[in-house]
Order: C-alpha cells, then structure tokens, then sequence
C-alpha cells in the first residue's frame, strides 16, 4: 500500500509515522508517502487521521506501477533526457570492458562523431571464470571520467559488488546493476541513497515481477530515477547466449511507469545478429538501447564476440534512425 499523508503532515513526523508502521517514507515532488508491503490492504486505524490518499495492489510491485502513477517517468542524465513525453531512444555505445585509455578514447569520438551522448564501459567486471580479465577498477573509472570531460559524454558503468559502489557514484553518471548483481542488497541499497540513475538489468532466470521488485528497493530508499533494461533469459536454447525476451518488455511497458533499455549484444551474444534485434527493440518505442562496440573486437578482452567494430556500429546507428521516426523517436 501506498498512503499519500496531508499537507500539514511534516516530513520529520511522517517519517517517525513510518518508523512506528514498518513502512518506507520518501518525499516525491511536494507529496510525502508511507510505503508498506502490499499485504496491507486497508489503512492502519493510527495513520487514518493523516491520511489524503491511498492505494492497494495485488504484489509489491507498487512505486513502479501504472496504478500508482501511469505517466511513465522522466529521467534526466547529464546531457540528454529519456522517458516522460521526450520520445527519446539513448542509444549507449562502447566496449564491453576498458582496456586502455586508447581504446576507451576511440569509443568516446565515435559516439561524438555520431552526435550520441552516452558512453558505457565496464571498470569492475563480474566474470563466469575466475581466470579472466577482471577488469581495470579504479583506474578504468578514471578514465571513464576523463571521456566524459574531455568529449561531454555522459558515462555509465557496472556495479560487480557493494564493495566498489561508492567509488561507481563517485565517478559515473549512470550507475549499471548487472544482471548478476540484480540481487546485492548492498548495492541496491546504496543507490537508493543517491538521485544518479540507476540502470538495472534482468538476471538470467529473474521473473518480470522479481525484477520490478529490485526497483522497488530503490525506489522506496527515494531515489525516483531507476531504469530497466531487458538483456535476455536463460533458456533452452544453445544457438544464441541467451533469448531476448520481448513479450516481457511489452508487459513492463504496459504495467510499469519505469523507461525502457534494451540489450541486444548480451542477448544474441554474436555480433552478426545484433543489427535485426536491435531493429526489433527500437520498432517497440523503448527509451534506450546498449550495443557494445570495439575497435578490434577479435582482441577484445572480454564478450569479443558479440561485439561490433566501428563501420558496423556506425551503419547499424544510420538505420536505425528510420526505425526510429517511424515510431515517433528520436536517437539520441
């Protein structure tokens, strides 16, 4: 249940209000709300005199739901906006890992080159083996940092554990939970603590409402700017890494006021069936899309094989752009 509280119901009091009822407190816009689980169904008798509105829902997928709010949220990067009434696709281009300041400034002036505004790379990676590239920490940051000032991009990157996320604020302007991380509490909760965006991605084997309910955790911690991304499911099939789950982006833009990202590159996981899929996803409407690009893919460190090089990167952003406009968006 969510519980609007009147005017005259000061912040201080309804968060002492929400200590003593077990639920969450946050300010959205001038409204102050008491979060509870979604097996209450009526309003508790002592918030009854505090209370100017209400609602119920079946399970606890509750901010993000159409119910509550059926515009679908604005979200605000650095440079750009998506969701809302912007009619935006954020098109987020780059490697999947850094690997040097050569090749992570080779993204950054492609995507410049394209007039985009987003550049992904991952610092902290949550690798199967042990024995492979783990990433470059701190120091990728840093130069995930140094792109964005010297090219105006914004920068988003992935959380591998709640270890590092603090320095990940620190440094980035889109904060990525990895589809294995989907679940860190720690992590969840500490950008629940800030208005960066969070981006999060569906776990492998994570059903729709599973993951609306990681956003909850954000979203009730009072952090409004959360993301979903669809990167494909588990399943029987060994022809592709995993199955773009579509019918299930339908059902998110149908019951959930959240934006849109989609992942063809870890979905397919071969760079030859990413350009249709991403035809696909962008012929739906979404507010982004993450493709993975690298110089060299054949050397890439890591996911070198559903990587694009730069001239198919640069030929699937042009046709994109129809597909786009025929639905209303705009790449940006």
């Amino acid at each position: 249940m969510i519980i609007q509280v009147k005017n005259f119901v000061s912040l201080d009091q309804a968060t002492k209000l929400a200590s003593e009822n077990q639920s969450f407190c946050i300010q959205m816009d001038d409204k102050i709300l008491l979060i509870t689980g979604s097996g209450i169904k009526n309003v508790p008798n002592e918030l009854e005199d505090v209370t100017d509105k209400f609602w119920v829902f079946p399970n606890d997928m509750q901010l993000a739901s159409k119910v509550f709010n059926s515009a679908k949220r604005k979200i605000a990067l650095a440079n750009v906006e998506i969701g809302g009434d912007t009619k935006n696709t954020l098109l987020i281009g780059g490697p999947c890992s850094v690997e040097s300041e050569s090749q992570i400034r080779s993204s950054a002036e492609l995507l410049k080159s394209l007039g985009l505004t987003t550049l992904r790379g991952g610092c902290f990676k949550p690798r199967t083996s042990p024995y492979s590239f783990q990433g470059m920490g701190l120091d990728g940051l840093k130069l995930l940092a140094q792109m964005r000032e010297d090219y105006g991009l914004n920068v988003i990157t992935e959380a591998r554990d709640a270890t590092h996320i603090h320095e990940i604020i620190e440094y980035t302007d889109v904060i990525q939970i990895g589809a294995k991380a989907m679940y860190d509490q720690g992590i969840l909760r500490a950008c629940a603590k800030t208005l960066k965006p969070v981006l999060i991605k569906r776990g492998f084997g994570t059903t729709l409402q599973e993951f609306v309910q990681a956003a909850e955790f954000v979203l009730s911690g009072g952090n409004p700017n959360v993301m979903l991304c669809e990167r494909g499911l588990r399943t029987f099939e060994t022809g592709t890494r995993f199955t773009l789950d579509l019918c299930g982006v339908a059902w998110l833009q149908e019951f959930t006021n959240l934006p849109i990202i989609l992942d063809p590159s870890h979905a397919m996981g071969y760079a030859y069936g990413v350009p249709s899929l991403a035809k696909a996803c962008v012929a739906m409407g979404i507010d982004g899309l993450l493709i993975e690009t690298h110089p060299d893919p054949k050397v890439a460190k890591s996911d070198a094989s559903q990587q694009l090089d730069y001239a198919n990167f640069k030929d699937l952003f042009y046709s994109l752009k129809p597909v786009a406009e025929s639905v209303g968006y705009k790449m940006v």
